[in-house]
């Protein structure tokens, strides 16, 4: 079985069930950018461009996880695991207004996990 580049919480779950009965399905982006730009941003899918400067990770809880490309080269060794914690960011992303972020989580893969990841694609 392959190995995910990306989890999620059960907390984070219960964010992004919110968040879907108010915008419909959803899809997360994480840049290197300045502010909260490199913390993983919430939209509404389709909402955010993505083009050949992201790569899709991978799916968490049935939404499209992109990174730019350039930020990659430095997660691209680790797994990531989205979170949800109490406290506004200074984002545009969809959970602002609910008093709560999503923020990343991360650990490097082993070995042999490092073998077995998941395939990326192209955005």
């Amino acid at each position: 079985m392959a190995v995910k580049r990306v989890l999620i919480t059960e907390e984070a779950k219960e964010v992004m069930n919110k968040l879907r009965e108010k915008h419909g399905e959803l899809m997360f982006h994480q840049s290197g950018g300045c502010c909260d730009g490199s913390s993983p941003m919430c939209y509404k899918a389709g909402q955010f461009r993505v083009g050949k400067s992201d790569v899709k990770l991978g799916e968490v809880y049935g939404a499209p996880f992109y990174m730019a490309r350039d930020q990659f080269k430095y997660w691209q060794y680790m797994q990531l695991t989205l979170d949800v914690k109490t406290g506004r960011g200074s984002s545009f992303s969809l959970e602002i207004p609910m008093g709560v972020r999503f923020l990343i989580k991360s650990k490097m893969f082993t070995e042999s996990q490092l073998r077995d990841l998941e395939p990326l694609s192209d955005a």
